[in-house]
């Protein structure tokens, strides 16, 4: 299994981009993980872009509305991909107007980080983050406690 994780705009908070970094770095012992940061535009044309790089892949797609998880449950849904499912994981994440209809329908899964709209920056981080305590999880590391 492979992420790779779509994002709109570079992060440009530093904050931000230290923790991009951080949790990309604890990530890729664990999985393979691509982070391709693509040009803000219009709603219609990041959605665009971001189906066209993610083709062929699984889509996750970060929306308010999605499916809330625990992180167990998140860890869960990553063994059942990796069992049954697609090799390559995509994790979309638009820009400040979020993501059209279109790319809304073609999501394979759309996850909820919180009912809150979080700017996407944050939603970065955190997204690395859990992806990351998920494989902590699957891999038995203590990491995660509950």
């Amino acid at each position: 299994m492979r992420f790779h994780v779509f994002v709109i705009g570079k992060p440009k908070l530093a904050f931000a981009r230290l923790g991009v970094e951080e949790y990309a770095a604890r990530l890729r012992p664990y999985v393979p993980v691509e982070l391709h940061f693509l040009k803000a535009g219009t709603p219609d044309g990041e959605s665009r872009a971001l189906l066209e790089r993610s083709k062929a892949m699984f889509r996750i797609v970060l929306d308010e509305r999605g499916e809330q998880v625990t992180s167990r449950g998140l860890a869960q849904k990553f063994g059942d991909w990796e069992r049954h499912g697609p090799r390559d994981l995509a994790v979309l994440i638009g820009g400040a107007d979020g993501h059209t209809d279109a790319l809304l329908q073609a999501a394979g899964w759309r996850w909820a980080l919180s009912k809150l709209t979080l700017q996407h920056e944050m939603a970065l981080v955190l997204t690395l983050e859990q992806l990351y305590r998920a494989c902590t999880l699957r891999a038995g590391h203590p990491y995660h406690r509950d």
